[in-house]
């Protein structure tokens, strides 16, 4: 499994934001006090605390220089809320302050929310080092909450002084994908990500790991020799070619598989024709936007189209 790396160059700025705040002045002079006294033990600095706009500064960011953060989102109607924030109070307090739990009420601070743009709530982030690492949306159930937060103290653990680049952490949804892909649970696998989707639908990650779980799923039973014969013999039946340019992609014959469609876009018309168009597009997504190779197909099928 390959977590897609965190980018500090594409994180949120989370400093700025509490530098605009009205109540800039007043946490100053709280950061000045706690630097007077020294430092806090963890026990009296709190593990789970409620956060506003006016000490998010200091009770994230600074915060998060020296452990995780992990950034709670809820409201009181909110029902999910209720099932998800006593799991992470109480895995905060087991877990004994390696990591820390920080509640913010949408309603209350409604700067922080736009800041970390919430769309829906319960939704969970990080903060580590002041910089944001990606969570999740949703009531996960607790076995998924733990391995989320596992991933979190792993990333932790990776950014210490002589170790290896760290990883975000991912969604427990798609760690139970990846799972299920290494079990050769393919249905299991498209499952998984269907249920990210389905509350986090700009999930690029879970997007293109459910494309490429179904072009498995169409390729994994299928009989290569036959599908070709059949192939050859009706050079118009889109089923027949589709499957072909599935079975080229999955072999690695990335170019070959794209100009397959685009001769059978180029040689049918209607329902066939927007068939044919449909699942090369949807082959373009499974190689990426940025493969040269789907730059030449998406100029030839333009051509095959006018």
């Amino acid at each position: 499994m390959n977590p897609a790396s965190f980018s500090a160059a594409g994180a949120v700025d989370l400093a700025a934001l509490a530098a605009q705040n009205a109540a800039r002045a007043k946490a100053e002079e709280a950061r000045a006090a706690a630097a007077a006294a020294g430092p806090a033990p963890p026990a009296a600095a709190g593990i789970v605390v409620d956060v506003t706009e006016a000490d998010f500064q200091t009770a994230v960011i600074e915060r998060s220089m020296s452990v995780p953060v992990v950034v709670d989102f809820w409201a009181a109607w909110c029902g999910p809320c209720k099932q998800l924030s006593p799991v992470l109070e109480r895995l905060a307090v087991e877990d004994g302050g390696s990591w820390a739990l920080a509640k913010v009420d949408v309603d209350a601070n409604q700067q922080l929310a736009a800041a970390f743009r919430v769309q829906s709530i319960p939704t969970v982030y990080v903060v580590w080092q002041g910089q944001l690492v990606p969570g999740f949306q949703g009531a996960l159930p607790e076995a998924q909450v733990r391995q989320f937060l596992d991933q979190v103290l792993a990333l932790a653990a990776g950014s210490a002084p002589g170790a290896g680049p760290a990883e975000a952490p991912l969604d427990p949804g798609v760690e139970a994908a990846l799972d299920a892909i290494d079990r050769g649970d393919l249905d299991g696998a498209a499952a998984a990500y269907q249920e990210v989707l389905a509350r986090s639908p700009g999930d690029e990650e879970a997007r293109l790991g459910l494309a490429q779980v179904e072009l498995l799923r169409r390729t994994t039973r299928a009989d290569a020799d036959a599908a070709r014969a059949a192939a050859a013999a009706r050079p118009d039946d889109v089923a027949a070619q589709t499957l072909v340019a599935d079975l080229d992609l999955v072999g690695g014959h990335v170019e070959d598989a794209f100009a397959r469609l685009v001769e059978t876009v180029r040689r049918t018309a209607g329902a066939d024709r927007q068939a044919a168009r449909d699942h090369l597009v949807g082959l373009f997504e499974v190689v990426g936007a940025d493969d040269p190779r789907v730059g030449s197909a998406r100029t030839a099928l333009a051509n095959a189209l006018f």
